[in-house]
């Protein structure tokens, strides 16, 4: 029996950007000679949500608390 690899990517996310938005993207793309734009959205994605994630961890202080 094989082992299903954890990581492979079975679900579908779409989502919409207005033509100035998709322009800007393109731009992007283009000018850092990025060819492969899906691992590029999820790259970007995930590393905002990992960054924001990580600044939102609860600490046992707040965050005056501990600037005195």
């Amino acid at each position: 029996m094989a082992k299903k690899d954890v990581s492979s990517r079975t679900d579908r996310m779409t989502f919409l950007v207005n033509p100035d938005e998709k322009r800007a993207i393109d731009n992007y793309l283009r000018k850092y000679r990025i060819d492969n734009r899906s691992r590029w959205m999820r790259e970007t994605i995930m590393t905002f949500i990992i960054k924001n994630l990580d600044q939102d961890y609860p600490t046992l202080f707040d965050e005056q608390d501990m600037r005195r």
